[in-house]
């Protein structure tokens, strides 16, 4: 009897043991796994009780903007200074921007060739259409190699004259994208291989590169990552022009590219974003300036009909281009 109230008291110091021992520890909140069960839902019910915490998106954008709006999306967020430039000053700085990139460019023997909304503004009159942004210019990929090898962050000096003749300094970072080496989208992070940028306030040129992606089945096809596409014997032979007053080069069909990407409309159009086409000054002009140029006068046929670039007009000498005015009659 002894022995059997021996084993027995055994059995029930082994059944409660459990409930003294120490707590087990517990999951570091911190850890990969969270609770994410959503308290509506029974337990046991959707998603697991302890399901994976998801890898946080890796930033891989190169250049920065200081913020995602159609404003500030147009300066490096390295040289904003935290104040938008104004109207005027807008117009001027870009002009001294491609000033300084075209000739920065020739000097250097770098083949470029301006684009996209450049490219329309160059068609109206030759010069930045004033509701512009930013510059959009274009290079093949062999010239950005050779750009991240031979020029990558140097800086360059501008001396210009403004409007009322002052003298006007600036200098320019030409910075190249190391992502431009990849020559398809991704994740349409960077699809700007390189900038031009002004270092006073942050605004700058984009420069993009054009390659054969599928030169097997589609040879003679250059795209960018923005899935811009052209085709050879539109691009070349490229053409020798002017741009706000600086030797310039535009892709051979120009006007099919702008056609093609704007449409049409976009050739003859006169009034946009708040502006006007005078015929008489060959200007865009803010509507509210339109007004008191025009005065009460009533618009003649001639400010509303499709314009031929003064850059192809047969008056003007030395661009080039003047055998090309047959396009637009």
């Amino acid at each position: 009897m002894k022995l059997q109230r021996l084993f027995s008291a055994l059995s029930t110091a082994l059944l409660v043991t459990p409930s003294l021992a120490a707590p087990s520890a517990q999951p570091d909140p911190d850890a990969s796994t969270l609770d994410t069960r959503d308290p509506s839902i029974p337990a046991g019910a959707g998603r697991p009780f302890n399901a994976a915490r998801p890898p946080k998106p890796v930033d891989t954008k190169y250049f920065k903007e200081p913020g995602g709006d159609d404003a500030l999306g147009h300066y490096d967020n390295r040289y904003y200074t935290g104040n938008q430039v104004g109207y005027d000053e807008h117009r001027n700085s870009l002009r001294y921007l491609i000033r300084a990139y075209l000739t920065v460019f020739r000097e250097h023997n770098i083949e470029t060739w301006i684009a996209h909304g450049t490219l329309l503004g160059w068609w109206w009159n030759g010069k930045i259409m004033p509701w512009d942004p930013d510059l959009d210019v274009q290079v093949s990929a062999s010239t950005l190699v050779w750009l991240g090898k031979n020029m990558n962050m140097t800086f360059h000096d501008y001396v210009g004259r403004s409007p009322s003749g002052e003298e006007v300094h600036r200098r320019y970072l030409l910075d190249i994208n190391p992502y431009s080496v990849e020559r398809v989208r991704g994740d349409g992070m960077n699809v700007i291989d390189a900038r031009f940028i002004d270092t006073s306030n942050g605004m700058f040129i984009d420069i993009t590169g054009l390659s054969e992606t599928n030169p097997g089945s589609q040879p003679g096809v250059w795209s960018c990552k923005n899935y811009h596409r052209y085709r050879t014997r539109d691009l070349y032979p490229m053409r020798e022009t002017v741009f706000e007053g600086v030797p310039a080069t535009v892709p051979y069909s120009f006007d099919k590219i702008l056609i093609e990407e704007y449409s049409q409309k976009a050739l003859t159009t006169t009034s946009f974003h708040g502006h006007k086409w005078i015929a008489e000054k060959k200007e865009w002009v803010a509507d509210e300036q339109q007004q008191a140029t025009m005065g009460r006068r009533k618009r003649s046929a001639e400010a509303i009909a499709p314009h031929v670039p003064r850059s192809i007009q047969a008056e003007r000498s030395g661009t080039g281009l003047q055998n090309l005015k047959t396009i637009f009659t």
